[in-house]
């Protein structure tokens, strides 16, 4: 059965990539929801222990998903609230496979700098097309997305093995994707033009965040 679900994350994820290439918005808004519910199926029925903080991550992610399916500044608060949780439930799920004493000090001290630094450099280019309100929530998101990732790293280091590195590398793709979302959503002059590089990266993050767990 697990199968089933993955096979249905593949096939829902190809046909939504499809739409957002063609700006189909009908078919993407019918695509979408399936994408993390199916990786929440296959995740619970393929986990020889199911983290109730992984399942409650990716539901989050799937509500983040609906909310920002409308058009509106108040339905992409809502979403952001949503994915925000859902980082905070990935890192309570990296948490316990990370051991402190194996993290250097010069280690968190570069990947804190190095988000801030990355989150700035992003806003400065946003800054001028971001509606006043958004700004410094949306700054505090994507800071929060960078400190997910900081976690999915420290699990990394202080268990090096494949699977962490896939988990790793999954999170910095969400990192990616949200940051290519603010683009496509605020900067009408982006190269950006489409959520096909938004929904490639975040659905390739998730699977590789989930896959690294298993």
């Amino acid at each position: 059965m697990k199968y089933v679900f993955l096979a249905v994350f593949f096939f829902s994820t190809a046909i939504h990539l499809y739409a957002s290439l063609r700006k189909d918005t009908r078919m993407r808004n019918l695509t979408k929801p399936l994408i993390l519910l199916s990786l929440l199926g296959f995740y619970v029925l393929a986990a020889r222990s199911v983290s109730a903080a992984i399942v409650l991550a990716l539901i989050f992610s799937w509500i983040g998903d609906v909310l920002l399916m409308p058009k509106g500044v108040k339905w992409f608060t809502a979403g952001g609230i949503a994915f925000m949780i859902s980082h905070a439930f990935f890192v309570l799920g990296y948490w316990k496979d990370v051991d402190f004493h194996k993290i250097p000090v010069l280690l968190i001290v570069f990947l804190a700098l190095f988000f801030a630094a990355a989150v700035a450099v992003i806003f400065s280019k946003l800054k001028p097309h971001l509606p006043k309100a958004l700004f410094y929530p949306m700054f505090l998101y994507l800071l929060i997305n960078g400190t997910m990732n900081c976690f999915a790293i420290f699990r990394c280091v202080s268990l090096p093995t494949a699977a962490t590195l896939t988990t790793a590398i999954g999170a910095a793709l969400f990192f990616v994707s949200d940051s290519s979302l603010f683009f496509v959503r605020f900067k009408k002059d982006s190269r950006l033009k489409t959520h096909f590089l938004v929904m490639l990266t975040y659905s390739i993050g998730e699977f590789l965040i989930v896959c690294g767990l298993l």
